[in-house]
Parts: C-alpha cells; structure tokens; sequence
C-alpha cells in the first residue's frame, strides 16, 4: 500500500508537469540509472520522486550557456552542481550560524566563540535528514520508503511549505504563489526542518 501512494503521487506530479507545460520532459530514469545517482551522491530518493523522475525527467527548455538549471538533471547534469544542490539546504543553515547569529535550541547551548558554535552546528547538520532538490531551491525529504511529504522551499534558515505533497507543489509551483483553503493540510514531517518552517 505504501509503495502504490508513493507511486500514484509521484505519476500525478508528472502528469501535471506535461499539462502545465513548464518543462520539457525527457524519458523518465531507468532503475540503472536511479541506482547510480543514489550511490554516486550518497542518498535515496522518497518513492514519489521516484516514481515522479521514472515518468519523465523534467528539464528546463533552451537553457541558457552559463545558466544554472532550475531542473535538476539527474541523468547528465555537471556532478559538481548537483553535489553543491544537495549540500545547499545545509550549506544554507551553516551560513546563517556563522553570519546571522542563527542557532537551534536543540543544539544546547551556543560556544562562547564562532568556530567552535561552527563546529557543533556542522557536527549537527551531519545528522538530520537529506533534502533532495525537485526545482530550483524547493526540495523534498530523500529516503526510501518515505512519500507524501511537503515540498519546501529553501534559501538558508527561511523555509516555506510550497506544496502539501509532490503533486500539489506542481501545481503550486506554476500557478502563481501557493495558496491552501485548507491550512490545515501543511504539516512538518522532518526532524529538524520542520522546526524552521515558518
């Protein structure tokens, strides 16, 4: 039952993808192709990711030289970018210890000097769950076994729901800023990033 909700959310996010028409979509990864990006980059994709990039990987249309992809292209993007995409979400919480006087209350309490309140923090962060990019800073849990979370949106400490799950941040994503009738349906699943969900 689970592996079916992760697989049925997964193919929706894809289906909106080709209605909405803000990517062009390549064919979808093979098990190949998701067992060598697992263990190139040291992480499991959720099963909605999964099934959503094995209906097609979504690309970004006429890219531009120099640009950077707003989709990350699992299949033959530059290793070093998407290495720097899935360290950003705490690459982003380490800058903010280090320049905006951020620190978790689960950490204890804060060294009396920057380095070493760095070096608890990055101790830290070694340990919550890996975020994985879907487009440009919004990103979902990794994790085998595990959909249904809500997508985040991330820019170092400042973290937004963008969707409730992978389908419904599609369609958050394209039609303008989100918005939820129901607010009620926006809870945080993640240890650790859900404490700084706003």
């Amino acid at each position: 039952m689970i592996a079916e909700e992760g697989a049925r959310l997964g193919s929706e996010a894809a289906r909106r993808v080709v209605r909405l028409g803000r990517a062009d979509v390549l064919p979808g990864l093979s098990e190949e192709e998701f067992a060598r990006i697992e263990e190139e980059f040291g992480f499991a994709f959720s099963d909605d990711h999964r099934a959503f990039l094995a209906a097609g990987l979504p690309v970004d249309r006429s890219p531009s030289a120099g640009h950077r992809q707003s989709w990350p292209n699992w299949r033959d993007g530059d290793p070093g970018e998407l290495r720097e995409r899935l360290a950003r979400p705490v690459e982003g919480v380490l800058f903010d210890v280090e320049h905006n006087s951020f620190w978790s209350a689960h950490w204890g309490a804060k060294p009396d000097t920057q380095s070493r309140a760095l070096a608890v923090a990055r101790r830290e962060m070694a340990a919550v769950p890996q975020l994985v990019p879907v487009y440009s800073h919004r990103c979902l849990p990794g994790g085998r076994g595990t959909y249904g979370h809500p997508v985040l949106s991330i820019h170092q400490t400042d973290i937004i729901y963008y969707g409730t799950d992978l389908a419904d941040y599609i369609t958050q994503e394209f039609n303008g800023p989100p918005h939820w009738e129901d607010t009620s349906l926006l809870r945080s699943t993640v240890a650790f990033w859900r404490d700084l969900v706003d």
